[in-house]
């Protein structure tokens, strides 16, 4: 009787074990971000219910169009109540903020841990989404369908790297790299994403700004007629972008390839980033994470930044608030926007050391 209690009381403890874990596991991937939930973690975990509770519930979340909105922790369980109340029509599908790439990305993994066809169909879905959102000339808006006529989304949008994030995805596919290469995707798809990467290329190429006749960097938005660097929010006016185009000249600099096109745009936009360094300078943050966050500017002599922002005529660094007023200095601005965005960026440093390499990679 006593051996039957003390098993009973082992296996008890062993389902104890078992549940806490489980807990566990749930909490720690609460506190993790959905990034780091789509793209990093163990190979091993993609094949699991976990993964596999998250990759269902992301399909029940796809929009119609077959992209997904953005700033939405996917990988937090809804309840029954909650998911009969998701909206899945309307003009919120978007690539802004690693929007549809991370969830397809995600149910990429997680087809290629387990097989299951759903998955499979719903990367297909948001695949299809890329294809019919790009423009005809190369580029994607930042929502699609339009959120509303004339709204600045509808511009061809590198504001971070959405475009980028969608030619990346793209590339990987056409090239059967993985995650994708689990999917065993068509010749005629990947020959698709192939094109739609090289017109997204193409795109890139005839919106780099031009002074007297020589190739600079980008602006965050480009209207999607002409190419002209075009304006977003209040606070994001037409610039050169030190932020932006960053991201722009390193997937240039990974094509094995390069046109000479494509050469002239890398090189012309390094000799703007040297040219336009901010030194001796850091960005202290303060309050982070609480509403009262904010931010200055000072002194770290040998420390090198790029502005955000850099007027178009005079090329210098400019700040904004909501009214659309350009200051020359970011204590100009108020403490909400001054502590609520990233006017300062070291993302051209990564750039400009990269360069040599890159130069003699292809032979300069």
């Amino acid at each position: 009787m006593r051996t039957r209690i003390l098993s009973l009381l082992a296996c008890c403890a062993l389902m104890c074990a078992g549940a806490c874990a489980q807990t566990n596991t749930s909490t720690d991937i609460d506190r993790l971000s959905w990034g780091k939930v789509a793209n990093g973690m163990p190979a091993s975990w993609y094949a699991g219910e976990q993964a596999e509770a998250i990759a269902d519930q992301l399909l029940a979340r796809q929009m119609d169009c077959g992209g997904w909105q953005k700033n939405i922790p996917y990988h937090r369980q809804l309840s029954p109540d909650e998911l009969s109340r998701v909206r899945r029509t309307g003009p919120g599908a978007t690539i802004d903020n690693g929007a549809t790439t991370t969830e397809m990305r995600f149910l990429a993994r997680v087809y290629g841990a387990t097989g299951e066809a759903r998955y499979k169909e719903g990367f297909l879905k948001g695949l299809g989404y890329l294809f019919e959102a790009q423009y005809a000339n190369g580029g994607w808006p930042q929502f699609y369908p339009p959120r509303a006529e004339g709204h600045y989304s509808s511009h061809i949008t590198y504001n971070d790297n959405a475009m980028v994030n969608v030619l990346y995805v793209l590339r990987d596919v056409a090239e059967n790299r993985a995650p994708y290469d689990a999917l065993g995707l068509d010749d005629a798809t990947r020959e698709r994403a192939r094109s739609a990467f090289d017109r997204g290329i193409a795109c890139i190429l005839k919106t780099q700004i031009r002074v007297n006749g020589e190739p600079t960097v980008w602006c965050a938005q480009h209207d999607e007629h002409t190419f002209a660097p075009a304006p977003a929010r209040a606070y994001e006016l037409v610039s050169f972008s030190g932020s932006e185009s960053a991201g722009i000249v390193r997937l240039l600099m990974s094509l094995p390839h390069p046109s000479p096109e494509v050469v002239a745009a890398v090189k012309g936009a390094v000799k703007w980033f040297e040219a336009h360094e901010v030194k001796d300078i850091r960005v202290e943050k303060l309050h982070a994470g609480t509403p009262q966050r904010d931010a200055r500017v000072v002194a770290a002599p040998g420390n090198v930044l790029w502005a955000r922002f850099y007027d178009l005529e005079t090329e210098r660094p400019f700040f904004c608030d909501r009214d659309g007023i350009k200051r020359d200095t970011l204590s100009e601005v108020g403490q909400e926007r001054r502590g609520g965005y990233a006017w300062y960026t070291d993302a051209p440093r990564h750039v400009i050391d990269a360069y040599p390499g890159w130069l003699e990679s292809i032979g300069e």
